[in-house]
């Protein structure tokens, strides 16, 4: 361990949605859940975190700077990814810049982590979970720990339960798990990104201000005191759980959809349910929800499906591109932006969508017909700066290494940020 030399890695991991919600502990502390979860790891290109991490004899405490500015890492759920990825952590030798950090080493040595958010944090976009899992999955690399993508989620869901989903892409399970030590309460791959590929996911960016009720004190509340959260744990969850496995199996959008929709609302029903009660959803929220029941009813089938989070932004699903097209003409003649806003930063992700849907600018935005589901002969209102913006993406991969130095937010020569 000679020398004051420097080691690093970067990696990038992306967030996830759930289709059928995690709410409710039944250990605060481990971050056991009350009953299974299903998630849509979201496309890392459009919504991900990047994060450095470093090791130096040279540290003299263990550090971390988010989206440029430094925070403590005094708290609980940092201190138990740290200390569980050091137990596992082996021996590692570079060779080439004459490294040698023995597996005990690694009690003594003090790590910088430095992670960065290409979305808003804290606004109910699961921002914990793609953050967790990014340090997680970086840590255990810097360490050499050989612990496999499933065991590595039982250490990422102790720093914020969603964050175990995030090891995978595509559509991913969180097994709530029965042990008492929370051993078995780990996230598996349903399938792959490419199992499902046609799907399209818009995201409305309702709001990007941090949320009133943190999901981790609204979640204690709705434990204590929502009887409906007992019922929906015991008798609705399970039996969901089974029908969404197979829907994603045979790529059935239809019952995908209405179990989607259904269980969003039923997370939500509960946080009412809470004493006091809970709302993440505002007037804008209730609104996407309303165009899309009615298209969905009017086509006689879904076509989208919505799901909310712990946030009144709304994420949804298209069964196809097409589909996604028509959504998204929808979505912008019901919430136009202000007249002084270029849609290149209104639209952001995969903007070809906006190409499919014949918009090029503001003008064609204004030009928009009413959709057809709207029967009477009264234009419905335009509320217009209600979304401050949409993110168009796709299910997506799991974490991956970088490995291009220029994308690393430490600096290799200091280990401070760049």
């Amino acid at each position: 361990m000679a020398g004051d030399w420097i080691r690093t890695v970067t990696a990038q991991t992306p967030t996830n949605i759930a289709v059928i919600k995690y709410w409710g502990k039944r250990d605060e502390n481990l971050i056991l859940p009350v009953n299974d979860s299903i998630s849509v790891t979201l496309d890392p290109a459009h919504l991900c975190t990047t994060t450095t991490v470093a090791v130096s004899p040279g540290f003299d405490q263990d550090r971390m700077w988010l989206n440029g500015k430094e925070i403590s890492l005094s708290g609980g759920r940092y201190q138990n990814c740290l200390r569980e990825i050091r137990a596992r952590a082996a021996e590692v030798e570079d060779k080439e810049r004459g490294i040698k950090i023995a597996k005990d080493d690694w009690q003594k040595l003090h790590v910088h982590i430095a992670s960065y958010n290409n979305f808003p944090t804290a606004a109910g976009l699961a921002s914990s979970a793609a953050g967790f899992a990014c340090l997680v999955f970086a840590l255990a690399k810097l360490m050499n720990a050989k612990e496999d993508h499933s065991q590595l989620s039982a250490i990422a869901r102790q720093g914020s339960g969603s964050a175990c989903r995030s090891l995978y892409g595509g559509f991913v399970k969180w097994i709530m798990g029965k042990e008492e030590n929370g051993s078995d309460s780990l996230a598996v791959q349903l399938v792959d990104e490419k199992h499902w590929d046609d799907l399209v996911i818009i995201i409305a960016v309702v709001s990007s201000r941090q949320k009133e009720t943190s999901s981790t004190t609204g979640m204690r509340d709705t434990v204590e005191t929502s009887l409906l959260l007992q019922h929906r744990a015991k008798e609705v969850v399970p039996k969901r759980v089974v029908k969404m496995e197979d829907a994603i199996q045979k790529h059935d959008f239809a019952s995908f959809a209405q179990l989607t929709c259904a269980d969003s609302n039923q997370f939500h029903a509960v946080c009412l349910d809470t004493c006091p009660p809970i709302f993440y959803m505002n007037d804008t929220s209730h609104r996407i929800i309303s165009c899309v029941e009615k298209w969905n009813r009017s086509e006689e089938t879904p076509q989208v499906a919505y799901t909310f989070d712990a946030g009144p932004n709304a994420v949804l699903i298209a069964r196809n591109r097409k589909t996604a097209a028509l959504l998204l003409q929808r979505l912008l003649y019901f919430f136009p932006p202000s007249s002084d806003t270029d849609m290149s930063s209104y639209v952001l992700g995969d903007k070809s969508i906006l190409k499919d849907a014949g918009i090029q600018g503001i003008n064609d935005v204004e030009a928009l017909p009413p959709p057809p589901e709207i029967k009477d002969n009264v234009p419905p209102p335009r509320n217009r700066g209600e979304v401050s913006y949409f993110i168009c993406t796709r299910p997506g991969r799991g974490p991956v290494l970088l490995s291009d130095e220029s994308l690393a937010l430490l600096d290799p020569s200091t280990g401070l940020p760049k």
